[in-house]
């Protein structure tokens, strides 16, 4: 049965395991970084999956995790969807998971992430600020948006 799992093993092959979802995702939907922007970030992702409040994962039928999320605060930090997953609902369950269970009222998205934006926007979301640069001070600029 697909469901919504937390709390998720943190244990390094399950990391592992997320990244290579984080990063599948990232290479399909944030187009402006490069291979080195990738590699650089890598290890943050991995720090933060390790250490962040809340980590949700989807798991389909078969048993194999096909999308994360990570919340802190209220506020979806990260969620990131299997590449040979996207389109099937998963972030949408995600994304109501999130509002229900843990009553998220803000994401952050990357500027040039047009389909995230779009994404969050389809989902109620709207923006309320803009940064020129995200939270480690490279030049992507991020929106702000919170729960209309």
């Amino acid at each position: 049965m697909s469901n919504i799992i937390h709390p998720v093993d943190r244990d390094d092959a399950t990391l592992s395991l997320l990244l290579t979802i984080w990063e599948g995702s990232v290479k399909s939907t944030h187009t402006f970084l490069s291979d080195q922007d990738i590699a650089d970030i890598k290890p943050e992702v991995y720090q933060a999956l390790e250490m962040i409040e809340v980590l949700c994962c989807y798991e389909d039928d078969q048993g194999i995790l096909q999308g994360l999320m990570g919340i802190d605060n209220h506020k979806i930090e990260l969620m990131f969807i299997s590449e040979n997953a996207r389109g099937q609902g998963i972030g949408k369950l995600l994304v109501n998971h999130a509002i229900t269970q843990w009553q998220v009222k803000s994401v952050d998205v990357n500027a040039q992430n047009e389909q995230g934006l779009i994404f969050y926007q389809h989902m109620g979301f709207q923006i309320i600020n803009r940064s020129e640069f995200d939270a480690q001070g490279r030049p992507f600029p991020i929106l702000h948006l919170g729960l209309k």
